[in-house]
């Protein structure tokens, strides 16, 4: 009687192990949210809104550094992100507006060289709400080499591809150093 209850259950463990493991049943497929689980696309225009709402956080507020120290360079450590620079990029070349099948335009292979050009540091001054700082001014020229594809549907199909295409682009950035010791104006 032991034996056979014992061999039950086994079968019972082993058919509902396989039932579960086949991929077909809804015990592998966890929670059913019903209509609820159906992808909803996006439209393009409300996820680059997102973009520039991220973007208008992350970028529109100047930093505000630790002092410099005594002895130690000025050196602008950050250079423009690739995000920055292909905004900037955008502005200049908008490409909004393509016809598919009938007029695209492309920029492919996109290569960004960056290079400081300037980096001053200002004498201290007091800001509201800030305090005595130092503004860092570092400016950047970079360079975007792409290859512009443009295709032409109508009324001749055809295809013109520049590969040697560039791009200069100025950017500066400045952020804050809050300044250490400072002297009172009165000399006192």
């Amino acid at each position: 009687m032991l034996k056979t209850s014992l061999q039950g259950m086994f079968l019972t463990a082993l058919a509902v192990l396989m039932f579960t493991a086949s991929g077909c049943t809804f015990c592998s497929s966890g929670v059913s949210l019903g209509i609820l689980s159906v992808p909803i696309p996006v439209s393009p225009y409300f996820q680059d809104k997102k973009e520039d709402e991220a973007l208008a956080e992350r970028y529109s507020k100047m930093k505000i550094l630790d002092p410099i120290p005594e002895g130690r360079p000025h050196v602008a450590e950050d250079a423009p992100s690739d995000d920055q620079i292909m905004r900037k990029f955008h502005e200049i070349h908008n490409v909004r507006g393509n016809w598919p099948a009938l007029y695209e335009v492309q920029h492919n292979d996109i290569i960004i060289v960056k290079e400081k050009v300037q980096d001053i540091v200002d004498p201290v001054r007091v800001l509201p709400l800030v305090g005595p700082v130092q503004i860092h001014h570092s400016h950047w020229v970079c360079k975007v080499y792409y290859t512009e594809v443009i295709r032409n549907g109508w009324p001749i199909p055809h295809t013109i591809k520049n590969e040697e295409k560039m791009e200069v682009i100025k950017i500066d950035l400045d952020h804050a150093h809050r300044a250490g010791n400072v002297a009172p104006a009165d000399g006192g």
